[in-house]
């Protein structure tokens, strides 16, 4: 099955045709009103994401797919050891994955040295279907070997590997855009993923709500360990995105944003007590 397929071109078909719809759904259904739009952010996001995308295919060629295929070949793995490899172990194995995900999101904030990685993301002084895959180049580096050593030590189904990735890209466009979801379905939608509303909350510059709502994909890991926020202090169309002023004006361009794991300058978002501060500022 796999023979007769490129991985690569399946999940860039997925995620052309998830972004182009939400980049549409954006347009006409926004949830916030962009201060910062399209031309002025877009070409740092976009940058971002085709640099990495080169880096990950010279570095890493056979994906993440490739290491679950390599790993069943010779019986890497838990799975493999117990001779699993229907169902059950599919299910298992993306559960899994989801969770190392969320867990690895959750370090990325907690570890100093990941956070001034992680930044990057976050300085974006908006949120939408682009900020989804900006990052660092570093960090997307670290992103592929942790996910990839869980892939080799679970030895589960590549079928599982392959709609994971392809479930995890989609999803990340979904929960990062700039879309006004009925509050009917978003609330029904929360039991099971995670919604535009629920991850918008983690991009705030209030420190209690950037510590929240790490999902990408399933809700419950947020929910399971105590770092849900149903709703932003402020409001989705007051909160404030980014990092503040001391890094999100530059964000927009592509020199800086890559420049910004190296430069000295407060390892945490803002305590929520300095947040309000920022705020009355800005008045």
């Amino acid at each position: 099955m796999f023979e007769q397929i490129d991985i690569n071109q399946v999940r860039m078909a997925c995620f052309g045709g998830v972004f182009l719809a939400m980049a549409l759904l954006e347009a006409g259904l926004p949830r916030r009103r962009l201060e910062n739009g399209r031309l002025k952010r877009w070409p740092t996001n976009w940058g971002l994401i085709i640099l990495d995308s080169i880096l990950v295919r010279l570095i890493f060629p056979i994906g993440g797919v490739g290491l679950a295929l390599l790993a069943q070949e010779k019986g890497w793995g838990l799975f493999g050891l117990i001779g699993w490899n229907g169902l059950a172990a599919g299910v298992i194995t993306f559960l899994i994955l989801d969770l190392a995900v969320w867990g690895q999101h959750v370090a990325s904030h907690k570890i100093p040295l990941f956070w001034r990685i992680h930044r990057v993301h976050h300085a974006d002084s908006e949120v939408d279907a682009t900020t989804a895959l900006r990052f660092h180049p570093i960090e997307i580096l670290l992103s592929f070997v942790w996910k990839g050593l869980v892939i080799v030590a679970l030895g589960g189904p590549v079928e599982a590997v392959l709609i994971f990735e392809i479930v995890l890209n989609a999803s990340a466009v979904f929960g990062h855009a700039n879309l006004k979801l009925p509050g009917a379905l978003d609330r029904l939608l929360r039991f099971v993923i995670v919604t535009p509303d629920m991850h918008r909350i983690h991009h705030s510059v209030i420190r209690r709500e950037t510590d929240s709502n790490y999902g990408f994909y399933l809700s419950i890991w947020d929910r399971l360990f105590g770092t849900y926020i149903e709703e932003p202090e402020k409001g989705h169309e007051g909160m404030e995105i980014g990092l503040g002023p001391s890094l999100t004006p530059n964000a927009h361009q592509l020199p800086f944003s890559l420049a910004i794991p190296f430069l000295k300058d407060r390892q945490k978002p803002a305590s929520d007590a300095e947040s309000l501060e920022v705020g009355k500022s800005n008045q």
